[in-house]
């Protein structure tokens, strides 16, 4: 009986090594032109906490460079954003944060208040499998799967990438045990330059109202933030397209003068912050580049030293010696794409029409 017993296990542990083993390999592994599906991973590999937290879509992750933060300000942050990344989302990724860390301050890009359901489960996928199983999870996934799409298949996600064999690429093999890091503490860098040229024209809308359910999760947030006493700082950052309405833009100054929150329209501070669009931005003026977004750090810093428990820390020897780090990879990566495109005329090489 102990002898079949022990066959059975040993079958069973085989089984589960079997279906992992094809998980994993199945999975995309995001490390060619779209790597935003490994930025909600990324943050589970820090190991110091974080005074400043960004959330939001890719006017978050491609736009503030934490690491100018630390350098010229001794402000610790971390960005957990991700490509449409919906405000529910950013929501139960605060929740997910506070298991293990509370910061000082929360900014909450507040472009995602536009759009509330998902138009595309791709960019799901690339926000929720990242995130470690919680109740954030949970809660994250039945709050913003689409049609369609069944929370069996976030939980065992080879159900959903079963077939994905007949895609299979080198790089499916070469990162199957560790992946490299692609983002700087959530940001993720872009050195090339493509000027502001002609945008779409604007177009008037008949229906300037946010979704009541986008509403409802800001004050999920804030609350969220009042109850941890963390200051949240609503903004806009620097974009010339998509345009932001003047009147999406008086309802979150309203929201903010009612609720006594800072908010930050970088995009009408521009100019002021320094931004130069036609030499901050790698595509036309959707994103800012690295310049760019250095730009807008060295702002957000000044806005950063003055909150609460924000401080200085670089006489921190032990975050220091892990931000050194951090710095290193930082410039070496921001010197490597800078070679490459002046060799290359330092046009835009790797903007192509997927990029978000």
């Amino acid at each position: 009986m102990k002898r079949r017993a022990s066959v059975w296990i040993a079958a069973l542990a085989a089984s589960v090594a079997v279906l992992w083993c094809l998980e994993r390999l199945l999975m995309p592994k995001y490390m060619g032109k779209v790597i935003e599906g490994n930025l909600t991973e990324e943050y589970y590999k820090e190991t110091t906490g974080h005074d400043v937290l960004i959330l939001g879509n890719c006017e978050a992750y491609e736009n503030i460079s934490p690491l100018v933060l630390w350098r010229e300000f001794g402000i610790t942050s971390y960005i957990r954003g991700n490509a449409q990344q919906l405000i529910a989302q950013s929501y139960y990724l605060l929740e997910d944060t506070l298991r293990t860390e509370t910061p000082k301050a929360v900014i909450l890009n507040i472009s995602s208040m536009t759009q509330f359901e998902q138009d595309n489960e791709s960019y799901n996928r690339m926000t929720l499998d990242g995130m470690r199983w919680s109740s954030a999870k949970w809660q994250a996934v039945l709050a913003t799967k689409m049609e369609g799409e069944h929370m069996i298949e976030y939980i065992f996600p080879l159900l959903r990438f079963h077939s994905r064999w007949k895609e299979l690429e080198r790089e499916d093999f070469a990162y199957f045990f560790k992946k490299e890091s692609v983002s700087h503490n959530g940001y993720y860098m872009r050195a090339d330059i493509r000027p502001a040229g002609e945008l779409p024209a604007m177009r008037r809308r008949s229906d300037y109202s946010f979704d009541p359910r986008a509403w409802e999760y800001l004050d999920k947030l804030r609350l969220l933030c009042e109850e941890k006493g963390i200051t949240l700082i609503l903004m806009k950052a620097p974009a010339l397209y998509p345009y932001w309405y003047e009147e999406w833009d008086s309802q979150i100054v309203s929201y903010a003068k009612t609720h006594e929150l800072a908010y930050l329209n970088c995009s009408r501070e521009s100019e002021a912050i320094g931004i130069d669009f036609s030499q901050d931005t790698y595509d036309q003026g959707i994103h800012l580049n690295v310049y760019g977004a250095e730009k807008l750090a060295r702002y957000l810093g000044t806005v950063l030293s003055s909150v609460p428990g924000v401080e200085d820390r670089r006489q921190d020897t032990e975050l220091a010696a892990v931000w050194a780090k951090k710095e290193a990879l930082y410039d070496e990566e921001k010197a490597k794409q800078e070679a490459e495109f002046a060799r290359l005329g330092y046009l835009t090489q790797f903007y192509t029409d997927d990029d978000e």
